[in-house]
């Protein structure tokens, strides 16, 4: 039994080298429960203030309206501990990636949720995950200097302990099953 939890970050909904990217990797990994975050389909808001200190409250001090802060959170980050692996549909916008997947990345890396910080450094909660990731960039080349979003989805997903990550061109992964 595997559980996905796929992302996809696109703004674009018809046409979407991504999301037809990660439909794709979906099939070749045949889940038996797939929970979906369409990030343009229901954007999700960009944190503040009130997020940012209510983060950091112990769980034990928490009142109802701290809870109610971190809900939306606590529900994204209750999808990545469900699933056996991430599958994310990463389109490039001007060398980085869009907005909408850095607001996703700002609510589910939480101190003493999803990493921890101790004498060793910092050390990822998530461990045991598997990502799957559908690049798509219109004329950055993946894995080049200015691909900034690449070594940065990465290095997020490793720094909450999930080091079990294969990226893939999505214009390959589209080309590679339609043959």
């Amino acid at each position: 039994m595997t559980t996905v939890l796929h992302i996809k970050a696109s703004g674009t909904i018809d046409g979407s080298v991504s999301r037809e990217a990660t439909a794709k990797l979906l099939t070749r990994l045949d889940p038996t429960r797939i929970i979906t975050r369409d990030l343009a389909a229901t954007p999700l808001p960009q944190v503040d203030a009130a997020w940012i200190t209510t983060r950091l409250i112990p769980e034990d001090l928490q009142t109802q309206e701290h809870k109610d802060v971190l809900a939306l959170s606590d529900a994204l980050i209750a999808e990545i501990k469900a699933a056996d692996v991430i599958v994310i549909g990463m389109p490039m916008y001007n060398f980085g990636m869009p907005a909408a997947l850095k607001a996703w990345i700002d609510l589910i890396a939480r101190p003493k949720v999803t990493f921890t910080y101790t004498e060793g450094g910092p050390v990822g909660l998530l461990e045991g995950k598997r990502a799957v990731v559908a690049v798509a960039s219109g004329g950055v080349p993946v894995g080049t200097p200015v691909d900034f979003a690449t070594p940065h989805l990465q290095q997020v997903l490793m720094f909450i302990g999930i080091d079990d990550i294969e990226i893939h061109t999505a214009k390959d992964v589209v080309a590679e099953l339609a043959a």
